[in-house]
């Protein structure tokens, strides 16, 4: 293939929207991740909070979040996505400066929790708006690099905010970040371009299907434990190492080699997606994301301590790319919303678990014993797959 066939093939993934649509969600994924690991030192150090009160503090937005998601994919069937997208994303934007004016720990919940209806709509809308954009000859491979382009934002992101808080000890500053990253997305989805005509419009009538993939009932378990993992590890991460492990500086590190690992991990498996292989990318991902979970659970120090964070970050950019795919193939032309949806608010629910359950298990028992639950749900997890959901996706994909 010569140079000019090269560029061409390459110029049919990579247009102007799509190159919008993906730094519209890094920025999401970005503002709404910086705070993440570090809102439980806040709220233990700005308002004496427990560790079952964080939990459940921190839970709210799961709430807000998957309540609001399967009404995001109806909207974003039935009407304009990128009107609906602008409008989410200003939304999700004026929430960061709640999290600064928020004097009690009450506010601060309620603050939290509201913000889970923007961050659901909008990632409902912005990966629907995503597949528009795609040709359908490089949809699978382009899917996965839109999912990667949040999947490293959710990575980097903690990373940097850890570093800026060691740096300055000021939350206020990270709020900020968050708000002007939040901002510029509202922005630069304004100059995503869909022509009307790309929108279908349906005209089924309501019923339970037209707001979760029901189709992709055991996909949606299987999703949610390998999200209830990830809310756990990424929520309690520094707090664990600070407080457990004695690690202060390694965390920011440990959340980098993640994020290398998801980076290596879409490249190694967009050739397999692009042909449609999903199933073979979602198994050797949930291989070595079970090897990475049961090596920090068992041997958290170390190089076992870094080796375990490039694995997950290699399992999970593996795994859930193939799951989003496995979705959308189930699901018709007219419910891509739906089937974005639907994946979106099982990973939440399983991630809004996991924040739960760490807050309960860590302060009747330790973080140690968090981390050994989190390993053996993960393992259950790639059980359910190889015995019985790989099997389920073949017997239901459409094309």
């Amino acid at each position: 293939m010569d140079k000019c066939h090269i560029f061409a093939y390459m110029e049919r993934l990579w247009n102007r929207n799509y190159d919008l649509v993906m730094l519209t969600n890094s920025l999401v994924y970005f503002a709404f991740y910086i705070l993440t690991p570090l809102l439980p030192l806040y709220l233990s150090e700005r308002f004496g909070a427990g560790k079952d009160t964080i939990g459940v503090v921190l839970f709210g937005y799961t709430i807000a979040a998957l309540l609001t998601r399967p009404f995001s994919g109806y909207l974003v069937d039935s009407f304009s996505r990128r009107k609906i997208l602008v409008f989410f994303l200003a939304f999700f934007c004026v929430f960061f400066m709640g999290y600064a004016g928020a004097g009690t720990i009450l506010m601060f919940a309620i603050v939290r929790t509201l913000h889970g209806i923007p961050f659901g709509a909008v990632t409902v809308a912005n990966s629907t708006v995503a597949i528009d954009v795609l040709p359908s000859s490089r949809r699978n491979e382009g899917i996965g690099f839109y999912g990667l382009s949040g999947n490293v934002a959710m990575a980097i992101a903690p990373s940097i905010g850890i570093y800026l808080h060691n740096l300055t000890h000021s939350f206020s500053i990270l709020f900020w970040i968050a708000f002007l990253c939040s901002a510029a997305s509202v922005f630069l989805a304004t100059l995503v371009r869909i022509p009307e005509k790309e929108i279908v419009r349906n005209r089924r009538k309501l019923s339970f299907d037209r707001f979760f993939l029901t189709r992709a009932w055991l996909m949606a378990i299987n999703i949610a434990l390998f999200g209830l993992c990830f809310g756990t590890l990424s929520n309690y991460l520094a707090i664990y190492s600070e407080e457990d492990l004695g690690i202060t500086n390694g965390t920011g590190t440990f959340f980098m080699l993640l994020s290398a690992g998801l980076i290596i991990s879409r490249f190694q498996g967009s050739k397999s997606l692009r042909e449609g292989r999903m199933t073979r990318n979602a198994a050797g991902g949930i291989i070595l994301s079970l090897l990475g979970y049961s090596l920090f659970a068992v041997f958290p120090i170390g190089p076992f301590y870094y080796v375990s964070a490039f694995l997950i970050g290699l399992g999970n950019g593996h795994m859930y790319p193939a799951f989003l795919n496995m979705f959308i193939n189930v699901a018709r032309h007219d419910e891509r919303g739906t089937a974005n949806s639907s994946i979106l608010t099982s990973w939440d629910l399983g991630f809004g678990i996991g924040i739960l359950i760490g807050g309960v298990i860590s302060q009747s028992r330790d973080f140690a014993a968090v981390f050994r639950v989190v390993a053996a749900i993960n393992a259950a997890g790639a059980l359910l797959f190889f015995l019985a959901t790989r099997r389920f996706f073949l017997s239901r994909k459409r094309y």
